[in-house]
Parts: C-alpha cells; structure tokens; sequence
C-alpha cells in the first residue's frame, strides 16, 4: 500500500441503497414525474438514459450516486447519477459517497466490473449480493491524491475514447466500402449481362425435420441448426457441425448439395441477416433455407448475391417473421451470361473481401489493445503507481 494511503472496504464509505420494483401500472413513457431506471438497458457509457417515468417512486437515488447493477447478465456495471433524482428498480444498487471524491469511486467500481461477473457465476440468476457490495476492498488515498487521480485518468480516458471512435468509424468504413461496391456489382446493366429472377435460375428448399436419434457426434454429413451456422470454421463456408447424419437415414431431398447459400428462415434469427455457402453436401433444419444454384449461375456469384440482399426486409409481417419462396422466387438480380466474367467477378470480390477482413481484423485488434489500455491503467491508479 502506497505511503498515505489506507485499506478499507467500500461499507465503511458509502450508504448502499437497494432499489424496489414499481408495478407497470405505476410507470409511463410520457415524462409524467421522475425518472424511474429498471437495469443495465437503461445504462449509457458513462451515465444513464431515461427513457421511464414514475409518479410514485419507492426508492430513490440521488445525483453523484453511483449506480450498479446487481441482478441479470449485466452484474456489475457502472454509471454515475448526473440528473437530480430517479427511482431505481430491484436490479440497481445506488452507492452514495460522503466525504470523498464521487469521481474517485465511480472509476474504482469501473474496475470491479470482471470482478463481480465472477461472483455471479453459477446462479441460476447472476447476481450480487449487498455483501458483496459493502465488503469489497478499496484501496483509499487521501482526497487531494483522489482528484489528482480522477485528472489524470480523465486525460486519459478522454485520448482513448478518441481513438476508440476514429477506429470504430474506420471498422464502419470498411464494411460500407465493401456493401457498397457488392451494391454496384448486381444493379450493373449492359451487353453481355441479363437479368432475370432467382426463382427462374435457382432452386429452393428449405430443410427438414430429422429425428434427434439419428443426430451423431459424427457422420458424413453436417447437420445444421441455425446455431451451426456460428460454428468454429463456418464463418463464411459451411464446412462442418456440432452433429452430423449418415446419409443412409435420410432422403435425397434434404441434402443440400455443395454450393448452396443458405441463411435463417425463421424467427428472430432472420435479424442476424447470416449468410453462408456451403462447401460441403450438408443437411439443415427446417429453420434454415437454401438455394441451389442452377447451371447459369456460378454457386459464389450467387453467394456474393445474397451478401448484398438484406433479408431483414424480406419476409412476412406477422407476429413470428418468415422468410417462404414466394419471397425470394421473385428477387431480381443482374449477372453476366458468360460464367468466365462471372468468375473474374467473384475473385475480384473475393479479394476486396478479403481485405475488408484484414482491415476489419486490424481495427478490432485497436478496440481490443484501447480497452486493455483502461484497464490497466485502472490497475495502476488504484494500487498507487500513477
């Protein structure tokens, strides 16, 4: 410990206020009394976001308190309070200070985010207790030497906050460039191109139902749930899966061949607008689509295709979005009629893809080494050796 300083624990400091639930009947979205935070949604980089109101709050917190959420998979976060007062449900603890530096404490917290996480494991609901709160250590110097810290590490924070939103907009940039140059590919007219519909060049199935006997550690097919899609290696290609089929136990129409595009059909998983191709004959659930690729189209240019179609936007509006072949059947799109300038295409694009990935991998890496940079210097201001 650092000559002046003390060892407390954060009990000994601070006043920890449990927040209360407020029925929904006593909240509302009209900015009728004060604002009423519910959990880690209504968390912002630094402070939080009002976005419920209440006339009748229960338990309230105050400005410069320091909120934490205790319940749920965002245990552990921090914001500073920087509005006059707002209710606080049972997810929030507020953290009031007297006597020493709001700032100094709600950088300490910040620090204590991986700590918590850790004490929420293994609960059926993460969570932390007022224990866990009132008992945590914390290392205490005198206040000046808290405000010199706080300057310090907000100079700091600040440089980083910059660079973090310069890569973040070059990551942006990046993606842009490459959507935008798939854009122009497929909206191109001229000699020696046609357009026509997917549904005239392509055919279209949608996967099956397979009993869960005949699924096996291994096999010689992949058999896909859309959460395969995200396994290691499937990225882009679809190479393999979590668990296979032998094509003995099942009919030739659920094989989808190697080539094929497919992408989620079903449910909320449309929104993640994934693609893939596959390389491989594989099998797929009925939440999955694929569309083989007929003989005028080369399997990647289709593929490439589909990287340019937001399925988002494609689909029925009920309650539950589909995605059904009288959505895709009609899409139009724009190809050469050679299969040789397709293919001079597809390595073009295959190339600015892979840059894009590179450049894309190069920023993450930035954000990555900005956000270690924090949190060792967290490290460093509250053992007393900035």
């Amino acid at each position: 410990m650092k000559a002046g300083w003390q060892e407390s624990t954060l009990g000994h400091v601070c006043k920890l206020i449990s927040g209360r639930h407020i029925d929904a009947k006593d909240y509302n979205f009209e900015s009728r009394g004060i604002g009423y935070l519910t959990g880690p949604s209504d968390f912002g980089p630094l402070n939080p976001i009002v976005t419920k109101w209440t006339e009748h709050p229960i338990i309230t917190a105050k400005q410069g308190d320091i909120l934490i959420t205790v319940k749920g998979s965002g245990v552990g976060k921090i914001n500073l309070l920087n509005i006059d007062e707002v209710a606080i449900s049972r997810q929030l603890m507020a953290v009031r200070i007297t006597g020493a530096d709001p700032q100094f404490f709600h950088l300490f917290l910040s620090s204590t985010f991986d700590h918590f996480q850790s004490l929420s494991q293994g609960a059926a609901i993460p969570g932390i207790s007022r224990e866990h709160v009132l008992d945590l250590p914390i290392p205490l110097p005198p206040l000046a030497e808290q405000r010199r810290i706080v300057g310090i590490l907000d100079e700091a924070f600040e440089g980083i906050a910059t660079a973090k939103a310069n890569a973040e907009k070059n990551l942006q940039n990046a993606r842009a460039l490459f959507e935008s140059h798939l854009q122009s590919v497929f909206t191109q007219r001229g000699d020696g191109w046609v357009e026509t519909t997917l549904g005239s060049i392509c055919t279209l199935r949608s996967g099956t139902t397979v009993k869960a006997s005949l699924e096996k550690p291994d096999g010689d097919l992949p058999y896909l749930k859309v959460a395969d899609m995200n396994h290691e290696g499937n990225e882009s290609e679809i190479v393999s899966s979590s668990r296979f089929l032998n094509k003995a136990d099942i009919g030739k129409n659920a094989i989808l061949p190697a080539g094929t595009t497919i992408f989620p059909k079903r449910g909320g998983s449309i929104l993640t607008n994934k693609k893939r191709i596959t390389v491989v004959p594989i099998c797929a659930d009925l939440n999955i689509m694929g569309v083989i690729p007929g003989d005028t189209i080369s399997p990647e240019y289709l593929y490439f295709y589909f990287l340019s179609v937001d399925m988002r936007k494609i689909g029925s509006g009920s309650s539950i979005p589909q995605i059904n072949n009288y959505d895709i059947e009609p899409l139009l799109i724009s190809l050469p009629v050679e299969k040789k300038t397709q293919g001079k295409i597809v390595g073009l694009l295959e190339a600015l893809s892979a840059e894009t990935q590179r450049l894309e991998s190069i920023y993450q890496r930035k954000l990555a080494a900005l956000d270690d940079l924090k949190k060792s210097l967290l490290h460093q201001a509250f053992s007393g050796e900035l």
